[in-house]
């Protein structure tokens, strides 16, 4: 089955939220390179991944550069 570029991101950044550093730049690469409605989800997941790891709530600020 064919992985989407969402899923793969999604992926790594679930595999990097040890780091909240890299878990930002992984997010700043994701936003470079997901098409607008891959974004869309990206924020959705993003604030609900996030909702329960305080650590890495200051990288959804990326979001609304």
């Amino acid at each position: 089955m064919k992985k989407t570029m969402f899923s793969y991101t999604k992926t790594i950044l679930e595999r990097v939220s040890f780091d909240p550093l890299l878990f930002c730049k992984e997010v700043e690469k994701a936003l470079k390179i997901l098409l607008p409605y891959e974004i869309e989800q990206l924020t959705d997941w993003l604030f609900q991944y996030t909702q329960e790891k305080p650590e890495l709530q200051h990288c959804q600020l990326l979001l609304n550069k």
